[in-house]
């Protein structure tokens, strides 16, 4: 049986993306007998800092890496460009190698992939990794109002269905997504052709037990941090998504009840621009804390929290997300205070008795579930992200999907 695979991904590797959720899968794949070759499109000071680990990381599982550089500018048009480039190089390798699957994360690869599908009659996964489209215009990056973004929306919305009724199978990151795509009631999509795999964990990384305790004194006493100190803690960027203001009126209620809470922010962002927010809602400087660090010290930073918490805007795009720091978080058995309408999230915290979803952005909202009495077990947790959220069941599902389409 031939076993090559072409897989082929808009972000880089060298992106804290790519190692964490492309990866992951096609290393523990590797182990599976398939051989891959890996398109990827790499940006410029990322790759110049991280290239020579992510090629080591590929020639020990014997991963063919083919980075191009991504173009930024201009907006549209560096795009057409980037495409392409990835399907000269797609097809330049098929006449090459001879693909037994063209596997696509998300849709901009996926142009590249029902090509391939149609022209050579490759098998095509989709990988959606949610509805792409839809996202840009809930994100305020297509203002379909204008007839050039409205006109590339269509298309894509166009090509969406194309790449449903095409592709060989289909990857949702949520139930609710996939429930979503069941109702469009697209020709050929059954129940039977979505496999959902969510954004998965690295649990030897994210795992409490490996953090000493020394290790966390020190990095207290960096962030100027008390032991008596009860840390609602934040992971990750704040931009398009995820809802500041709302995060920092949950602090305020809480800050009500917990007189001695105090708010970390670990994130890349501008400390600046949080402080500036939180000073116009009459917190505290000395009550929250900004700081940053590379991936493989966010374990040891989340290990400082007794509650964490994320509000990401319940628009329709974002039923098809699966956060990748819900299951970071709860590996690290630290519970979640999340919303309602984002992808199977308020669900997951319910099952597995991880977290409290709050109804509303309201201070009655914050309030309940400030007051409402919750036996977080650290146990319960920890078990429950090895029942959802490991990176073994993650690619127990995609093998499953790759024997499938074989």
């Amino acid at each position: 049986m031939n076993k090559k695979i072409l897989y082929i991904s808009y972000d880089g590797m060298t992106d804290p993306l790519g190692q964490s959720q492309v990866l992951p899968y096609i290393t523990k794949l590797s182990e599976e007998g398939f051989d891959f070759h890996l398109i990827s499109f790499e940006k410029e000071i990322p790759f110049e800092k991280n290239s020579d680990n992510i090629q080591k990381i590929c020639d020990a599982s014997n991963i063919v890496w083919h980075p191009i550089k991504y173009t930024k500018n201009p907006p549209v048009f560096s795009t057409i460009w980037d495409i392409y480039k990835m399907q000269k190089k797609a097809f330049n390798l098929h006449a090459e190698q001879v693909f037994s699957i063209i596997h696509c994360r998300s849709y901009i690869s996926a142009l590249v992939g029902l090509k391939m599908k149609r022209k050579k009659n490759v098998p095509f996964i989709f990988d959606m990794r949610g509805f792409w489209a839809d996202e840009r215009v809930d994100g305020n990056i297509w203002d379909i109002n204008k007839p050039f973004y409205k006109f590339i929306y269509n298309f894509f919305k166009k090509k969406e269905k194309q790449y449903l009724t095409e592709s060989d199978h289909i990857i949702s990151l949520t139930t609710a997504g996939k429930e979503v795509i069941l109702d469009w009631k697209v020709e050929g999509v059954d129940a039977g052709k979505i496999e959902v795999i969510p954004c998965c964990v690295n649990l030897d990384l994210f795992n409490p037990n490996n953090i000493k305790i020394d290790e966390q004194n020190a990095l207290r006493k960096e962030l100027t941090i008390d032991v008596s100190d009860y840390i609602l803690g934040y992971v990750g960027s704040i931009g398009t998504w995820y809802m500041l203001s709302e995060m920092l009126d949950y602090f305020i209620e809480l800050k009500k009840k917990k007189e001695n809470a105090r708010f970390l922010f670990v994130t890349a962002e501008n400390p600046d621009e949080i402080y500036k927010t939180t000073r116009l809602k009459g917190i505290q400087d000395l009550d929250v804390l900004v700081t940053s660090c590379v991936h493989a010290e966010v374990a040891k930073h989340i290990s400082l929290f007794n509650l964490s918490i994320f509000f990401i805007r319940p628009t329709f795009s974002k039923k098809a997300s699966s956060p990748t720091k819900q299951g970071e978080i709860m590996a690290m058995g630290i519970p979640l205070v999340c919303n309602q309408g984002v992808g199977d999230t308020d669900f997951i915290v319910n099952k597995y008795k991880s977290g409290l979803a709050v109804k509303d952005f309201t201070s009655k909202s914050y309030q309940e579930t400030i007051e409402a009495y919750f036996e977080f077990k650290k146990e319960d947790l920890e078990e429950g992200a090895k029942d959802y959220f490991s990176l073994d069941q993650g690619s127990k599902k995609y093998l499953k999907v790759y024997k499938t389409v074989l």
